[in-house]
């Protein structure tokens, strides 16, 4: 893994430029076209007993708001693809060592090349238009499901990711020539002047953001969720009802309605939801707490659906969340990060 100046270096110089030109992110082209006809054959079924892991704090200021409150945890991971950034919607989610991201499968492992994507993967909580409320998380180790990566199954296309403590940059500033040359940090030319930016350590995601919880094996539609995300794509009718700047969510109980045979989906479920690719990866949050702004992230937004064939997504899916699932995240729940800030 490379340390985290090249890291950083790579996303937020020159004025966050990769950063803002990244692109939302999809299993392929055709995705919606693929999903457009559901249909009840089977569907998802518990293997053992329904399980949960609380959410930690800090998550959110208790409130009264009426309105719903975006999770602190909630945010987009930014990848490198054939030379080109993209992104895909994330959240932090409660781990022995507080260092812990959900997200889809495929948006840390690539089926079409059957290769990870994690290189110069980062997670952004908070990220809006370039900014990194509570600093920038790397990639360290990724964890699928053996199904997703080697037979692309995507009935299992969640990933869970760990990541090192995050970087916050202190200051960006035009310095001399020969201050460029002295400084051993990140640096840069742009439009004739040199630039430095210094880093420090910002601590772990957890401590940050909060994590949410995990809720597995549980009934399907006995309890609605939350689903958030940052759609940006097109409807298939060429409507942009999304820019991916700022962050929606949708509202309803699960169903098992899901099965596509070209991503091999037989088991997964769905609400109805107008959100748009770039929201893929995003969190399915059971019992959700608009005070604490916490509950249990019980699915993430897979793939997406036009079910009456208006050319119009009105429905995202999700894996069911299993016993397999549970595995997948202990697996990488109890696995240390560190800093990777240099002293």
């Amino acid at each position: 893994m490379a340390d985290a100046d090249n890291i950083a270096g790579f996303w937020f110089r020159s004025n966050s430029k990769a950063l803002k030109a990244a692109t939302q992110w999809g299993p392929d082209a055709e995705t919606v076209a693929k999903v457009a006809k559901l249909s009840s054959k089977g569907g998802p079924s518990a293997d053992g007993k329904a399980g949960t892991v609380s959410p930690t704090g800090p998550g959110g200021q208790a409130g009264t708001s009426k309105n719903i409150n975006i999770p602190k945890t909630l945010g987009k991971v930014f990848f490198r693809k054939n030379g080109k950034t993209h992104w895909c919607s994330a959240t932090s989610i409660q781990a022995k060592y507080k260092n812990l991201v959900a997200t889809a499968g495929h948006c840390v492992f690539d089926t079409d090349d059957n290769d990870h994507m994690l290189d110069q993967w980062i997670f952004v909580p908070g990220y809006y238009q370039g900014k990194a409320p509570w600093g920038v998380y790397v990639a360290k180790q990724g964890f699928t499901h053996y199904d997703f990566d080697v037979y692309e199954d995507y009935d299992r296309d969640y990933a869970f990711v760990t990541v090192y403590n995050g970087v916050k940059f202190e200051a960006t500033r035009a310095v001399s020539e020969k201050q460029y040359k002295a400084h051993g940090g990140l640096k840069w030319r742009d439009k004739g002047k040199w630039w430095i930016l210094t880093v420090k350590d910002a601590g772990r995601l957890g401590d940050n953001v909060g994590g949410q919880g995990l809720a597995y094996n549980q009934k399907v539609g006995a309890g609605a969720v939350y689903a958030f995300g940052y759609p940006a794509a097109r409807h298939p009718d060429g409507n942009k009802a999304f820019t991916g700047v700022t962050p929606k969510w949708c509202y309803g109980k699960p169903n098992r309605e899901v099965t596509d045979a070209g991503l091999k989906i037989e088991e997964q479920i769905a609400i109805t939801c107008s959100m748009t690719p770039g929201a893929d990866g995003g969190p399915w949050l059971l019992k959700y707490s608009n005070a604490r702004r916490l509950g249990y992230v019980n699915g993430v937004t897979s793939a997406f659906a036009d079910s009456n064939g208006n050319d119009r997504i009105d429905k995202i899916t999700s894996p069911y969340f299993d016993g397999e699932t549970y595995d997948v995240y202990k697996a990488a729940a109890n696995n240390w990060s560190g800093s990777i800030v240099k002293k």
